[in-house]
């Protein structure tokens, strides 16, 4: 008898993109408040505005650390 591999997962639609508050963004980044606002507001770390809350995408804390470090190392 032959034995079959199992069939792959199908790929269901995209995740959702992970959305941080501006405490959960200071978290990950250990900086404080107004560091973290001022990179917001000067458009280095990439945030959106849902009324007056700003969310951080997750994938904009990575952007932003990769960025970082390439100019520190330019």
């Amino acid at each position: 008898m032959t034995a079959h591999a199992p069939a792959a997962p199908h790929p269901g639609p995209s995740a959702p993109e992970e959305l941080l508050t501006v405490p959960q963004g200071m978290a990950r980044l250990q900086l404080g408040r107004s560091t973290v606002y001022d990179l917001l507001r000067t458009r280095q770390l990439a945030s959106i505005t849902l009324g007056r809350s700003h969310r951080i995408p997750a994938h904009a804390l990575a952007d932003f650390i990769r960025t970082r470090l390439d100019q520190e190392a330019a």
